[in-house]
């Protein structure tokens, strides 16, 4: 992922064009607390976009390179809990089976989004990971959604978002455990346009 200070001026660059300058100042003071604020009533159960945004560096590419990552084509339907027992197995399985590797020490690079290889991946090749095995499973693509954000540590880190008919749930390589988006304590910043997956959004974190 991009450095802290790259990634996070991109996206308040975003929200000062889009919304004005003293939204973007009003995002920067709160957003520290922003990202922990629990989910309550059901409008804060799901990410807030805020406006259309370029993507990430290194998913410039993503459409042309797997075409699967920016489908926005419906799937077969099937229960939430056939849905969330897919979800939770491809999870854990992905977790468990792909080491974690820089894009540094693996491409010598700073960022680039792919698969993970037989060395492994980063955050982001196992968002991606993820999202392919679930498509070949059958769940719905349209719900599938690789998103930027900064972690505890306030990292630059890549999740992939499960749009649930519940809410947004977080699929992390850093745990097995699903949890709703506002429940990470994550900053959201970008996301796949959930209208149509090949673009991104901006987005803002409070629930």
């Amino acid at each position: 992922m991009k450095p802290f200070s790259t990634e996070y001026r991109a996206v308040i660059s975003l929200l000062a064009s889009s919304m004005g300058r003293l939204f973007a100042v009003a995002v920067l003071a709160s957003s520290a607390l922003a990202a922990g604020t629990a989910a309550g009533a059901s409008e804060g159960s799901f990410i807030k976009i805020v406006a259309a945004s370029p993507p990430p560096s290194g998913a410039r590419q993503l459409c042309r390179q797997y075409s699967w990552a920016c489908s926005g084509k419906a799937a077969a339907s099937m229960s939430s809990r056939q849905e969330m027992q897919i979800i939770e197995r491809v999870n854990r399985q992905v977790n468990a089976t792909t080491r974690s590797v820089t894009d540094l020490s693996q491409y010598r690079t700073a960022e680039r989004w792919a698969l993970p290889t037989s060395r492994g991946g980063d955050c982001e090749d196992f968002a991606l990971l993820k999202k392919r095995d679930l498509i070949r499973a059958g769940v719905d693509p349209s719900k599938l959604l690789i998103a930027t954000v900064l972690d505890t540590q306030r990292n630059a880190h890549a999740v992939l978002v499960y749009r649930s008919a519940a809410g947004d749930l977080v699929l992390d390589n850093l745990t097995n455990q699903i949890k709703p988006w506002s429940a990470t304590h994550y900053l959201f910043l970008r996301m796949q346009n959930p209208r149509k997956p090949s673009g991104w959004v901006g987005v803002y974190s409070r629930s």
